[in-house]
């Protein structure tokens, strides 16, 4: 690799392409399916279900048995390959009618099965959205304009969907307990502490005798991947102590300050999420954009680091990118062409700006959803 911004972007892009592989959710379905008190639970099975709802869902009911299914996506996701089964399209990251219709058509197909039965339960981040029925006395627009509340004050996932269980009939365990199945909950996780009752609101963490749940991957998988991955290529790779977390460009500021202090040939690997706290008129963008952005106005002026910030879905807030990648040149870069970075973040309209400069992280849907990852590289010498 030679020692020009675009090689260090290039293998930037390379290592989130690695993280996305060590958070393939269709290979931790497959690994947790071969443990042993998974595989004596399928057995037993008089009759067997699966029910998939998430940002992964697809590729994780690709790795299950087949059997009587139920797969609940967001609209414009592709549906699983190579399985039957009944396939339902709802809002996200806002929850509408349809949202509406997924949940009480799981709760249908909950109640068809019986306590010698099993339930495969295959749950990733975005179900929240997806499967939306609200408790008693609370309207869908109620509930839309409660989260939308917490969501703009810039509160944590966690936060989040602590409120979302206390107003459903369908999240915390609600959807598990619609059935006397036993039932088998592996979990692609997007949250703090990987706890499975906060990942899509845990609808079918129930705690009951007998049920088996298993967190089968989540943030450090992929981060875990993208070390190996620079490792092999002969850069030293270091995890950032904690998780990512509070506002999105103060915390890419501080993650490109520590950035400047990796030695010749470091890589700085991190996890997380941020939030943003939203204005009444906002723009195109979203949490990685704008930390990308914090991050750029720190690295100004450095000639050998890059960062790149994106999340793992490949979505980012209301851009249709993942993220960008930023260096020393950004600020420079971007006030050539005529932008203005302030008003950008002012405005949380990232997303042209990033389009502008040619930096964009956008895969498109990737396919698993395991939270957002920050990747810095300081040149070799």
């Amino acid at each position: 690799m030679n020692g020009s911004h675009s090689s260090l972007k290039d293998f930037l892009r390379s290592l989130y392409a690695a993280a996305l592989a060590g958070a393939d959710p269709a290979l931790a379905v497959t690994r947790a399916l071969r443990l042993r008190r998974v595989e004596r639970a399928l057995r037993s099975a008089r009759r067997l279900g699966v029910f998939a709802v998430g940002k992964a869902a697809g590729p994780m009911l690709e790795a299950a048995p087949a059997a009587e299914a139920l797969t609940v996506l967001p609209e414009g996701y592709p549906p699983p390959r190579g399985k039957e089964s009944e396939v339902l399209f709802a809002s996200h990251p806002w929850p509408d009618r349809r949202s509406v219709a997924a949940a009480r058509r799981a709760l249908a197909f909950f109640r068809r099965f019986d306590k010698p039965d099993v339930i495969l339960c295959l749950i990733s981040g975005g179900a929240s959205s997806l499967l939306c029925l609200p408790r008693a006395g609370l309207t869908l627009p109620g509930k839309r304009a409660a989260i939308r509340k917490l969501m703009s004050a810039g509160a944590s996932i966690v936060e989040i969907n602590r409120v979302r269980k206390k107003l459903s009939a369908i999240k915390g365990g609600k959807l598990g307990r619609a059935t006397p199945a036993r039932l088998i909950t592996l979990v692609l996780s997007d949250v703090p502490g990987d706890d499975p009752e906060m990942v899509g609101s845990g609808p079918t963490v129930r705690r009951r005798a007998g049920d088996i749940t298993v967190v089968v991957g989540s943030n450090r998988s992929g981060l875990a991947a993208a070390a190996r991955a620079a490792a092999r290529r002969g850069w030293t790779a270091r995890l950032k102590a904690g998780r990512l977390d509070g506002e999105a460009s103060e915390t890419g500021r501080r993650f490109a300050l520590e950035a400047l202090r990796l030695p010749p040939g470091g890589v700085l690997l991190a996890g997380g999420e941020t939030t943003v706290r939203l204005s009444e008129r906002s723009g195109i963008g979203g949490r990685n954009l704008e930390f990308a952005l914090g991050a750029a106005h720190a690295l100004e002026g450095a000639g050998d680091v890059a960062i790149l910030a994106a999340g793992s879905d490949g979505i980012d807030g209301s851009s249709r990118a993942a993220g960008a990648v930023v260096d020393g040149t950004s600020i420079a870069r971007a006030r050539i062409a005529g932008l203005d970075p302030e008003a950008a973040l002012a405005r949380h309209d990232t997303e042209p700006f990033f389009e502008m400069l040619g930096d964009l992280v956008a895969p498109g849907p990737t396919g698993t959803n395991v939270g957002d990852w920050a990747f810095a590289v300081r040149r070799r010498p």
